[in-house]
């Protein structure tokens, strides 16, 4: 099995390659530079592996939420690759990302993942390792104002993760009893070990077929400035 994985949903622009059960990882924050940046790195990891796009089963890419700029440059790259080299894709949500980093990195089993959503909100994700050691999403992933956010009882037993916590620390203060990370961005590394399962099963779609996932519905998009 031969995975390539790419995110640019955030700050950060993050590009992973799976053989088998190996992963390779490229790792760079490089706010507004993902369009230069996320093919070199892609060419870089094919290059050390001594692999060719054609000689991959599929590719993964960061399906958001994140930036609406980042999440379409992700899916659009990750559709011109696969066209290309007639690969199926599957889209990795970047909180479960993260959530997932959590685990490899800390044991957490259970994770709040925050992002700075603009506008005042945060894309909000809770998540709960399950008997494979894989993060499942509990609930709904959803944009949302801190401050409309219900007190968690259990908030000690979490891990946070993500940027919303630094940029709303104030607002997310009734939750920081959750433990604290490192972990800011999302991994590609971590998407490949989410989507492993999904290519086991052949749930990857044809490249047509993929969409990203804004989680901001139309209605927040009406409340800006110039919009009906």
């Amino acid at each position: 099995m031969k995975l390539l994985a790419l995110d640019t949903s955030t700050e950060a622009c993050s590009v992973a390659l799976m053989v088998d059960d190996q992963i390779v990882a490229l790792d760079e924050v490089c706010p507004q530079q993902h369009s230069k940046r996320v093919l070199p790195m892609v060419q870089q990891l094919l290059s050390e592996a001594e692999l060719s796009l054609q000689q991959l089963d599929g590719l993964v890419f960061g399906k958001g939420p994140g930036s609406f700029t980042g999440v379409r440059i992700g899916v659009g790259v990750a559709q011109g690759l696969a066209f290309g080299a007639d690969l199926p894709v599957h889209g990795v949500s970047t909180l479960a990302a993260m959530a997932q980093a959590a685990f490899r990195t800390m044991q957490a089993k259970q994770v709040i993942a925050a992002i700075d959503a603009r506008m005042a909100e945060i894309y909000l994700g809770q998540y709960q390792l399950d008997g494979a050691g894989l993060m499942q999403l509990q609930g709904i992933e959803q944009a949302i104002k801190p401050t409309a956010l219900t007190p968690l009882t259990d908030a000690a037993d979490y891990v946070a993760v993500g940027t919303g916590w630094q940029t709303y620390g104030d607002e997310l203060q009734h939750w920081q009893t959750a433990r604290s990370s490192s972990i800011l961005y999302p991994s590609a590394q971590d998407m490949l070990v989410l989507a492993k399962p999904a290519w086991q099963q052949a749930c990857f779609v044809a490249a047509e077929l993929a969409e990203p996932s804004y989680v901001r519905d139309e209605v927040s998009w009406k409340k800006l400035p110039g919009r009906g």
